[in-house]
């Protein structure tokens, strides 16, 4: 019987597990992240803090291996490493984001033992733990739990007050209040339990009602700033070059013609804004040779401004120093500005703990490992600013947050998302994007080499996009917007506030222990 009840609740981890994977793209959709952590909590009504973890834990992985499982194909095809190496690093790196998930159960469980209700600690201790998980070890918020509502456009408008982290809350308060009606029918109440249950059913209710409501306030209010501010005719080139032959020199004239002819089918009619993405220019811009010719003729000719990826580097005391950088061309050729990667990519574009794992090499060819960038500068387009994010650092609201604070009016998201294949990264990696629009209130333009490239506009609706590995161009207006926001001046002040809620809780009992000894 005990055996049986244990396998139950293992099930019901996994369950939870699944429908966590089910809640992003490709596969699955937002609708289920309101549900999907309630099997865990049911599982974890009579366990132990150590059996909490566990569950915690199996529930994670789940999740994470369905979420992440493209990790093995990078390290396999690009990497050149075996296939159980590859799935060795994809489950390594499941384990460890997992066990923020164990934490979150087994401080669920110490928490009911000293009497704090489920519907306070759970959203307390996931929100806390999850930004905890997007900022220790350089951090990787990949497809924290309210990205998953991207599509929901009413609803993901809290995020310029609270960035993504008020949606996660509520999100695990209400998977929170559903697991107590649940445990409340099949475990019968009594009328004080009743009438809890119905209290927090119904602030679950006006919660979702004020989100709601706000939301679509916001949204119209965004609008009216849109329809009043000056557009911008832009252009963004999906090139659509094999990874595989991208760094090879002798198909560097054939990319190079590939985003010519692209530019001048598809330019913008006015002086507009023609966008390649990451390391479109496979060569040193900035020597200035032949090829980098070439591209100044491509601005030139499209009497438009022109925003590129190309690696740079930096030569200082005998050493070089290499790095991601994007530049920008005026109208009339001019270089007016190039901004170098921050935020890198590891193992990406360079390679942590080098000493520790020597079989492990950058994933990317090209270079050698990339440098740091100095910080998070506006390109200007005459007196207007533009916020370069490459790759994966648009899924930082950091670095977004950075622009939009030094007077950034647009956001611009150059990346290279071919080494994910046909898996649901590219597709995971637009959803966090679009929150990046909203919290800053800005439009977001991507530019991707195999897609998806996309304009969102401030509300975070993905107005138009292109599909995976297409050879196309896509045009459309974008707009300078000058809207401040609450997130823009506080930043992640809502988290703070978590966490010293969250402190205080913990701090209580040994606050009233001391208290005890001293009467």
């Amino acid at each position: 019987m005990r055996a049986s009840k244990l396998n139950k609740q293992i099930l019901l981890a996994v369950i939870s597990g699944i429908l966590l994977f089910l809640s992003f793209p490709k596969y699955g959709a937002g609708i289920v992240a309101w549900i999907a952590l309630v099997p865990l909590m049911y599982s974890c009504r009579e366990a132990t803090v150590a059996s909490g973890f566990i569950r915690g834990f199996l529930a994670g992985l789940v999740f994470n291996v369905g979420l992440l499982h493209w990790i093995a194909f990078v390290i396999v095809n690009y990497g050149y490493l075996p296939l159980p190496i590859g799935i060795f690093a994809m489950l390594l790196m499941a384990a460890y984001l997992s066990i923020y998930v164990a934490l979150f159960t087994a401080g669920l469980v110490y928490l009911r033992d000293r009497g704090i209700a489920q519907v306070i600690a759970a959203p307390l201790l996931w929100t806390c733990l999850e930004y905890a998980k997007s900022h220790l070890l350089t951090g990787f918020p990949w497809e924290n739990l309210a990205y998953s509502q991207y599509i929901y456009i009413p609803l993901i408008q809290i995020a310029d007050i609270t960035g993504i982290y008020g949606l996660t809350f509520v999100i695990v308060l209400i998977n929170a209040i559903i697991c107590d009606l649940l445990s409340g029918f099949i475990g019968g109440l009594e009328r004080k339990g009743r009438k809890g249950l119905l209290m927090e059913i119904t602030g679950g209710f006006l919660i979702l009602i004020a989100l709601w409501g706000y939301g679509d306030m916001r949204v119209r209010q965004m609008r009216e700033i849109m329809d009043s501010a000056p557009s911008l005719d832009i252009s963004l080139i999906q090139g659509n070059i094999d990874q595989s032959i991208k760094w090879n020199p002798q198909h560097q004239d054939e990319t190079l013609e590939i985003y010519k002819a692209l530019s001048g089918r598809t330019s913008p009619d006015t002086s507009g804004l023609v966008i390649w993405p990451e390391t479109a220019a496979p060569f040193y811009f900035q020597d200035m040779g032949l090829r980098s010719r070439e591209v100044v003729l491509i601005a030139k000719n499209s009497a438009s401004w022109l925003l590129f990826g190309s690696p740079s580097y930096i030569r200082k005391d005998n050493k070089v120093s290499f790095f991601n950088s994007a530049f920008l061309l005026s109208p009339e050729g001019g270089i007016v500005g190039r901004y170098d990667k921050v935020h890198l990519v590891p193992y990406g574009e360079y390679v942590p703990m080098r000493r520790f794992f020597p079989f492990i090499g950058k994933l990317v060819a090209g270079v050698g490992d990339f440098g740091t960038g100095k910080g998070y500068y506006p390109l200007l387009m005459d007196d207007r600013k533009v916020g370069v994010l490459i790759c994966y650092e648009a899924i930082f609201p950091e670095s977004s947050l950075a622009y939009k604070r030094m007077g950034a009016g647009l956001l611009v998201n150059i990346t290279n998302d071919a080494w994910f294949g046909r898996s649901s990264a590219p597709y995971q990696h637009l959803s966090m994007t679009a929150f990046r629009a909203v919290e800053n209130r800005l439009y977001v333009l991507r530019a991707a080499n195999t897609g998806i490239s996309a304009i969102i506009d401030p509300t975070g609706k993905i107005l138009s996009h292109t599909d995976l590995f297409i050879r196309t161009a896509l045009k459309g207006k974008a707009k300078f917007i000058d809207k401040g926001t609450y997130y823009m001046a506080y930043g992640d002040a809502f988290v703070y506030l978590c966490l010293i809620s969250l402190f205080i809780i913990l701090l209580n009992p040994f606050l009233r222990r001391k208290k005890c000894w001293k009467n």
